[in-house]
């Protein structure tokens, strides 16, 4: 026998007793459960099956289910460290920092939230050196951080929970989802501490796992049928969101990037947003890096780039100083070809701005208007032949200083922008032409959380939820959140059932 096989029969011999005491504590519930299922299935078919009865058979099996595994998970995560604090090390470092651990275990003040309820978890406590106590330094629980307590109030699996639907639900609405479907009772604070907590968790991975997303449509749509090369289409847009201690709402900025296949089906989007900040320039720094990072990463032919907004101050300032001046990441020194396309429908309403000034007959004004949008969309100049026929009736008309205003406005647009509006050639090689998807986009970034009634927001707050959001409307969560959890760090952690973690991840 040699030497690693001698170590493994000492070890395994060592174990199996505290293994067999450990498995027998955690199954005890398992046996209290048998009985409790007895009596409500009992109960249930003995009785009047009516609507009522099985509402109340299914409810309380529900309960009974998760107690019996609250209890089972509060025995598992207690018999991890060994019941003497004594048998554990007397000392440890992390952090750069030098801790000693307590002669006594304590308890999680709070208890420790989990899919089935709150446990109690005691567990060995190690407090800093004097010196550092000086500096207020907090003392640790390397159970905790092995286990991942996000917050120091709930297991990763129940954080997931909170943070992917805290994006979606007020914090009323999470305080009962949480009483309701998990019996945690929740203050205010420890809500907000934990979803703050997996917001900047998730963080450093949202933009790799939504390159990683947008990758992954290129290349369906790259094996696509159709005549056209695939598109990859960059949207940005405005909200006005409310803001605590301002007179008026501030705005707030949206991007998209989305991936079209060779038909012109869209296959995916992902999003991107920012609370109100002057020039928008956190998002323009997040998009420009996403948009590089799908670039460069991608490996076959350069999709078609199009950039699909309206023309307010940011969105041009954009193009004119970021887009149209962006290289090509395989190819240092060149320009990328981006075509910027206004949005259809928004210059549809300048269409409809010309008639309200040009008729005072609504049925000729609304005739006018549906025609010219048809001809701004499907015929070639379009947008020449709508301000032709606009040009011929104002010559017709003596219009108001005002109404010259509002006319001059509308003309002035749709002819400062007509190389952005050749929207029968945009439909015929079957790229898109309307903004939708960004400002459905506003809608379900910031309308649908941020303004309902009587909400408003700090930036701070607001960016948790935002980001939070951000991740569950591109279809990444599940990949951030694993990548967060993956990655937390860990402590040399003594236990007298397994070999446990370094921080370096090798076993001690």
């Amino acid at each position: 026998m040699d030497q690693s096989s001698v170590l493994t029969l000492a070890l395994a011999t060592s174990v199996l007793p505290q293994l067999h005491a450990a498995l027998e504590q955690s199954c005890r519930p398992c046996a209290c459960l048998q009985e409790q299922v007895s009596a409500l299935v009992a109960r249930f078919l003995c009785s009047p099956v009516t609507p009522a009865s099985t509402l109340d058979f299914e409810t309380s099996l529900k309960q009974a289910l998760a107690e019996c595994g609250r209890l089972i998970v509060q025995a598992a995560f207690n018999r991890i460290e060994p019941e003497d604090p004594r048998d554990a090390p007397k000392h440890a470092r992390r952090d750069r920092q030098d801790y000693s651990r307590k002669n006594a275990k304590s308890k999680n003040r709070s208890g420790v939230a989990t899919l089935f309820g709150k446990v109690e978890l005691s567990r060995c406590l190690y407090e800093p050196l004097q010196e550092a106590r000086h500096d207020q330094q907090p003392s640790f629980a390397p159970l905790e951080v092995c286990l991942g307590v996000v917050a120091g109030n709930a297991t990763p699996a129940l954080a997931e929970r909170v943070g992917r639907l805290a994006g979606q639900h007020t914090q009323q609405e999470m305080l009962d989802l949480l009483r309701r479907d998990h019996q945690v009772s929740w203050s205010v604070a420890a809500l907000r501490k934990v979803s703050a907590a997996v917001s900047a968790g998730i963080a450093p991975y949202l933009r790799a796992a939504q390159q990683q997303a947008l990758l992954g449509w290129l290349s369906a749509a790259q094996q696509s049928r159709g005549r056209y090369r695939p598109a990859l289409a960059v949207g940005r847009d405005g909200i006005m969101v409310p803001l605590r201690d301002e007179q008026t709402c501030k705005e707030a900025a949206v991007a998209t990037l989305s991936v079209y296949d060779r038909r012109g089906r869209r296959l995916g989007t992902v999003y991107l947003g920012e609370m109100p900040q002057p020039q928008q320039v956190r998002l323009s720094e997040e998009l420009t890096a996403l948009v590089g990072g799908v670039l460069a990463g991608w490996e076959g032919p350069t999709p078609r780039l199009v950039y699909l907004t309206d023309a307010g101050h940011h969105q041009t300032a954009y193009f004119k100083e970021v887009l149209r001046r962006m290289e090509d990441p395989r190819h240092p020194g060149e320009p990328l070809a981006w075509l910027w396309i206004v949005d259809y429908w928004h210059a549809a309403g300048y269409v409809s701005r010309l008639a309200a000034v040009l008729f005072s007959d609504e049925k000729a004004r609304q005739a006018w208007s549906a025609r010219m949008r048809r001809v701004l969309k499907e015929q070639d100049r379009g947008v020449i032949r709508v301000l032709a026929s606009a040009a011929q009736y104002e010559g017709k008309k003596s219009l108001s200083a005002q109404q010259q205003r509002e006319y001059w406005q509308a003309y002035n647009y749709l002819l400062g922008h007509s190389k952005q509006m050749r929207y029968s050639a945009y439909r015929r090689v079957k790229l898109p032409i309307g903004s939708g998807v960004t400002e459905a986009g506003c809608k379900v970034v910031f309308t649908q959380r941020f303004k309902q009634s009587g909400m408003t927001w700090g930036r701070e707050g607001g960016e948790v939820i935002l980001r939070l959001r951000l991740a569950v409307l591109s279809g990444v969560w599940d990949q951030v959140y694993r990548d967060y959890v993956d990655q937390q760090p860990l402590a040399p952690l003594a236990t007298p059932l397994a070999l446990s973690p370094r921080p370096d991840g090798k076993v001690a």
